[in-house]
């Protein structure tokens, strides 16, 4: 039978649809854990995507899949943004410092999340290496670029880079007046060439 080319193109539709409602799932559930943390209401996030309850848990059985599922997207979003970083920003060194805003703000914006991975340390393991495998190879690029521009110094090491910005970021979810993204800048600018 003959469907004139066509048989594919609703489920296609389909599948970007989903595609894209899951991503609005995704993001709502990450604004309100940046608000509230990952214990908010199921509720608190379906209000929040603008869909009922038991889509939320259609896409996500568990609280646990829910917030595995934000943090790799989060991952993804902050990996994403490298390169277009990269592509767009006036230096290479402006590219980097860019990035590390959006890095401090993943690591500030994961509260409780340690604490209820705690409880799977093999889940927390996965993620955890996910994570460097995601984000070090981004950062890499964007030092490796800043370094061969004679922007920065050419002896930072990604990880290295990414725990020190790591530990400045401890403890600024519970402090108003503590500025992680502040002292990130610093260390960024740190990093320039003084010659």
């Amino acid at each position: 039978m003959d469907d004139g080319g066509n048989a594919g193109r609703p489920a296609r539709s389909q599948r970007a649809d989903a595609r894209r409602n899951k991503e609005a799932l995704l993001d709502a559930a990450a604004a309100v854990f940046v608000a509230s943390g990952v214990e908010a209401p199921v509720r608190d996030i379906a209000a929040k995507a603008g869909v009922g309850v038991g889509t939320i848990y259609r896409h996500f059985p568990t609280r646990a899949d829910l917030i595995v599922a934000v943090y790799r997207h989060q991952v993804e979003s902050c990996a994403e943004a490298g390169p277009a970083l990269l592509a767009s920003s006036p230096t290479p060194h402006a590219a980097l410092a860019r990035w590390i805003d959006l890095f401090v703000d993943f690591l500030v914006t994961k509260h409780g999340l340690a604490a209820v991975l705690q409880s799977d340390s093999a889940g927390f393991e996965t993620l955890h290496a996910y994570f460097l495998d995601r984000l070090v190879p981004v950062c890499t690029r964007l030092l490796d670029a800043a370094a061969a521009a004679g922007e920065i110094r050419s002896d930072v090491a990604a990880l290295e880079l990414m725990r020190g910005v790591g530990n400045l970021c401890i403890g600024a979810d519970k402090d108003p007046d503590y500025d992680a993204r502040r002292l990130a800048g610093l260390l960024i600018t740190g990093l320039r060439r003084t010659e």
